[in-house]
């Protein structure tokens, strides 16, 4: 944890429109500065720093984003000076100090960047501690809000979020019934006419209904439990809730310890590629052979995200 009981000492962006909250950049500069980080978690996919004086600092990554640790230095262009106080939009870019993943080209688009304070012992300092925390965003989509921690947690959004499928909480009896029990959904899910009608994999990536699955890791978990994407949660029998709620959880675990899919954009901490990607099994696999079946894999497009499946091992 080489930002953990780290404290912000500046931050600098050349795209003010990622600070949602407060979304006066100035107010948000002043705000930030001086809070200590004294615990990382995350809900679903928003990844929250709880921070000293009661505050918290929220980051989603959204579909490009990915956030990294290192040291930058900004290299500007020849008879540009340097100022003391750093631009929010200086010409030249920011560059990593030592060579290796952080220069790759998908973790150049730099936007937002925290600066630290030193790292509390030597031994910290040697190699593992952070001077920045910075967003590398393609697309610019991501989102940073700052909370006092109390309406944080008190806020509609988040307390709408479903169970977390890692949670020791979320048992087999709970999924069971998240799936398939309309009293156990959300209000506006329920009018949505999800439950007992709704397309398998529409609910599973419904953050109401459970939180943080996502198109890819839901494709891969029906692949495992040899589920199409278009059947009804109604029709799916006790031995397939069984068998997909195990998937979720393969799946999931198998991302984590990969260091995520970096099929496309995203990068770890370190700026490196996650492998899960090398082990999917279904998502983005159009036209080829099913590792299971060897039938020709489908892709069908439905709630506005793509579906991939072995129409063969996966028949309605």
């Amino acid at each position: 944890m080489r930002v953990l009981k780290r404290t912000f000492i500046n931050v600098w962006s050349d795209w003010e429109k990622t600070i949602k909250k407060p979304k006066d950049f100035k107010v948000f500069k002043k705000l930030i500065k001086g809070k200590k980080i004294i615990k990382i978690w995350r809900r679903a996919k928003n990844i929250i720093f709880n921070l000293s004086e009661g505050y918290s600092l929220l980051i989603h990554q959204k579909m490009t984003g990915h956030l990294m640790v290192g040291e930058w230095k900004l290299k500007k262009p020849f008879g540009v000076g340097h100022s003391a106080e750093l631009s929010r939009s200086p010409q030249g870019k920011w560059q990593p100090i030592k060579k290796g993943p952080l220069e790759e080209k998908i973790n150049t688009f730099l936007h937002v960047i925290f600066f630290l304070d030193n790292p509390p012992s030597h031994k910290a300092s040697n190699g593992q501690g952070a001077k920045m925390l910075a967003l590398s965003d393609v697309r610019k989509f991501a989102k940073i809000e700052l909370w006092k921690t109390e309406e944080l947690l008190n806020s509609e959004d988040f307390n709408k979020l479903g169970p977390e499928p890692l949670d020791k909480s979320f048992t087999f009896k709970k999924f069971k019934e998240t799936l398939q029990c309309k009293k156990s959904l959300p209000p506006a899910y329920r009018q949505a006419g999800a439950g007992r009608q709704g397309k398998v994999k529409q609910v599973l990536m419904n953050p109401e209904v459970i939180a943080g699955i996502g198109n890819i890791y839901s494709n891969e978990a029906l692949w495992w439990s040899k589920i199409n994407p278009q059947k009804n949660v109604s029709e799916l029998k006790l031995k397939e809730l069984k068998l997909l709620y195990d998937s979720i959880k393969k799946v999931l675990l198998a991302g984590i310890r990969l260091r995520g899919e970096s099929f496309s954009d995203y990068r770890d901490v370190d700026g490196k590629k996650g492998h899960f990607d090398e082990e999917r099994k279904v998502y983005k696999r159009e036209k080829e052979k099913c590792s299971r079946c060897g039938t020709v894999i489908k892709r069908l497009k439905f709630g506005g995200r793509s579906a991939f499946f072995c129409p063969n091992c996966q028949g309605l």
